[in-house]
């Protein structure tokens, strides 16, 4: 990744995007798009490689990087074909790093972190959200992707929930 770090100008916001297996999510799209000011912002999606313990250890990093480069251009492309200005790197398998790592390089006005629902979830249980927020200055919004349950959302804390999905993605315009 170059050098990209500079503020959001009143064109649009810069957003950051932490997603793997949830990058698909009608809702999360629907966030960026709608976050993005309706296309005008820049987003970058990191994907981090996730890996078994033992792969890691094995310093057998090939498969993962291969799943998360695929679900990341299938994600670049559903943004593109909207009209949103987005490019993608594949990120370290630390998500915590993996944030860190971008933010190095691009300046975000913001931080979109999807993870899985809490129950099927290693970020969740290693508190992901709650970190980012305490370490790094930009807002961060989670959003929850249910592949196998259809069911997305913007997870406003833990227990409330916003933009429901269970078949097609709500419509989120500005007011």
């Amino acid at each position: 990744m170059g050098d990209e770090r500079r503020t959001g100008t009143a064109d649009g916001r810069r957003i950051l995007v932490i997603s793997n297996e949830t990058v698909t999510g009608a809702v999360l799209h629907q966030a960026i798009r709608f976050r993005a000011h309706n296309v005008a912002g820049e987003v970058l999606v990191v994907a981090p490689a996730l890996n078994s313990r033992l792969r890691h250890w094995m310093s057998d990093s090939d498969g993962a990087r291969r799943a998360a480069e695929g679900r990341l251009q299938a994600c670049l492309k559903r943004l593109a074909a909207v009209g949103v200005r987005a490019r993608g790197e594949v990120g370290d398998g630390d998500p915590l790093q993996a944030i860190a790592d971008a933010l190095s390089v691009f300046r975000a006005d913001e931080i979109i972190i999807a993870t899985h629902p809490e129950e099927r979830s290693h970020w969740l249980a290693h508190d992901l959200v709650g970190r980012a927020r305490e370490r790094f200055a930009p807002p961060v919004l989670h959003i929850v992707v249910d592949v196998a349950g259809h069911d997305e959302y913007v997870a406003l804390d833990d227990t409330a929930r916003f933009a429901t999905s269970t078949t097609a993605a709500p419509t989120l315009t500005a007011s």
